[in-house]
């Protein structure tokens, strides 16, 4: 009862201050990680318990026995976006976790095109155009603890972002995140919720002298840009993520002596409204859906569905969206290998990508 009453004090603190900010920030932090959760359609809240609950919920990382480390590449928009997530939990003792986990989304050599013209008319050739990189990071410190109840555990992250832009504009942030896991006494149902930015996260911009005019540096070939990109207007230099909150239901069912099956529901909660299939101008909620099923927990089947959306069409309506998830996993002596593969049938907006990721548990080397 009184994390519902906390839940309903922070949506009223929210809605006062939503237009004053941007309704999509930091959206790299909203991917996820791990190719297990990929594979129900990112719903994990309540069922996540290794290394990688720093990202999906921080309670559950008391679950860990040992030492874990988690790696994960993906690429994005036909190899054109890198991105890559490392990972690495250790237990304190019996009732506390810690964890810490980098991220890093980015495009790398890109054409500097703002003297691609000069003011004489000529085209300077590509290969002769500087080139720079875009990359956005997340550092997270993790914690976890089971203070009075074996069934209950709360975590908390401390996250820094670090946002870079070639030479033009660089940014850091700080945001907090809280989450809670609750098993049943029959160890057949978990309950989970994460809040993300529970402080709101702030980006501080610096936005470097010169990038929007026609001094572009001592470079001759620079000097006399008529590119009209130069003229623009510098944007704001802060930027305030909203707090969401995702809740989720984890029910786990016995098949047979060596088979079982888990199925999650979760809801993602924004305080803005976007395209998610249940929106309006205070709130919007977006559903998944996710299942797992495994056998003597050495090979596991997932798939899942999520990110519900209305999607406008040519002539103005809009139908609805979703992303069918499947992935495959192998469990042996302390190694986990996953694989994804996202948006199948081309159901939803995104393109399809498949992800890759390796979990180690430190009693493979013991």
């Amino acid at each position: 009862m009184r994390n519902i009453f906390f839940l309903i004090l922070l949506i009223g603190m929210l809605l006062p201050v939503k237009s004053q900010t941007r309704k999509y920030s930091n959206e790299f932090l909203n991917i996820g990680v791990d190719a297990a959760a990929f594979g129900k359609s990112n719903a994990v809240i309540a069922s996540t318990n290794d290394v990688n609950s720093g990202y999906w919920n921080p309670a559950g990382l008391i679950h860990i026995k040992d030492k874990q480390l988690s790696l994960m590449h993906a690429s994005y928009f036909a190899n054109i976006a890198n991105y890559d997530y490392a990972a690495f939990a250790t237990p304190i003792d019996d009732k506390s976790t810690l964890a810490l986990s980098i991220i890093r989304f980015g495009v790398d050599d890109i054409l500097d095109t703002r003297a691609l013209i000069t003011a004489g008319g000529e085209i300077t050739p590509f290969e002769n155009l500087p080139r720079f990189s875009t990359a956005d990071y997340a550092f997270t410190l993790s914690y976890a603890r089971k203070p009075f109840n074996k069934n209950f555990s709360y975590g908390v992250n401390a996250k820094v972002i670090r946002r870079v832009i070639g030479d033009f504009a660089t940014a850091w942030g700080f945001g907090l995140d809280a989450g809670l896991q609750l098993i049943s006494k029959n160890k057949k149902w978990t309950w989970g919720i994460m809040i993300r930015d529970l402080t709101t996260t702030y980006n501080s911009w610096q936005i470097e002298d010169g990038i929007f005019d026609n001094d572009l540096g001592d470079d001759p070939q620079d000097s006399g840009s008529v590119n009209a990109l130069n003229q623009q207007e510098a944007p704001e230099t802060t930027e305030i993520t909203l707090p969401s909150v995702r809740i989720g239901l984890n029910k786990n069912f016995t098949i047979t002596k060596d088979v079982s099956l888990d199925f999650e529901a979760d809801g993602n909660f924004r305080f803005a409204q976007t395209n998610d299939v249940i929106s309006n101008n205070s709130f919007s909620i977006a559903p998944a859906f996710g299942f797992e099923a495994n056998f003597k927990k050495l090979i596991f089947l997932r798939g899942g569905v999520g990110n519900f959306q209305k999607v406008k069409q040519f002539d103005n309506t809009n139908e609805l969206g979703f992303q069918p998830n499947f992935g495959v996993g192998f469990h042996y002596k302390g190694v986990s290998v996953d694989y994804a593969l996202t948006d199948i049938g081309d159901q939803s907006a995104s393109l399809y990508s498949n992800v890759f990721s390796l979990r180690i548990d430190w009693n493979l080397f013991r």
